[in-house]
């Protein structure tokens, strides 16, 4: 099963903070019975940004956990106008949230190290942000970075 589906792409994120943000992104892994327990994963997600801000420049924003309410690795894809991540740059507009299962090893690591790298190409951002729907997202997402 992929990491990613349409299901878990919101390209018209409306939300104007990053906690806003995470909850409308982590309510697509509910739906889909990827996260068993909204308020835990966005507790351990919370906890995880409280470490340090996980904005990274050319507006990007990885919230990452692992989380007990995480039944499988899975990874979200939000397009903002703009919400402040806490990168030195300004704010994100481009949200990937990864939610890994607690005891899931280091599959989390890896898929944030691949996506961390592809996101310091600005040819990638830019497909992101031209991405004209849900599957060109995903695709993107597959053959860039899980297939790294």
């Amino acid at each position: 099963m992929s990491i990613i589906t349409t299901d878990q792409v919101v390209l018209d994120l409306s939300a104007t903070d990053r906690h806003e943000a995470t909850r409308t992104l982590a309510q697509t892994l509910v739906a889909s019975g990827r996260v068993t327990d909204l308020e835990q994963f966005l507790a351990d997600v919370r906890k995880r940004e409280e470490q340090m801000a996980t904005g990274l420049p050319g507006g990007i924003g990885i919230p990452h956990a692992r989380s007990a309410a995480v039944t499988e690795p899975s990874l979200v894809f939000g397009r903002t106008t703009g919400i402040d991540w806490g990168a030195e740059d300004g704010p994100a507009t481009l949200i990937f949230l990864i939610a890994a299962p607690e005891g899931g090893g280091d599959d989390h690591l890896k898929i944030l190290a691949a996506l961390a790298r592809k996101l310091m190409r600005r040819e990638f951002r830019e497909s992101l942000a031209q991405a004209a729907d849900p599957a060109a997202v995903v695709d993107l997402v597959n053959k860039e970075v899980v297939g790294s």
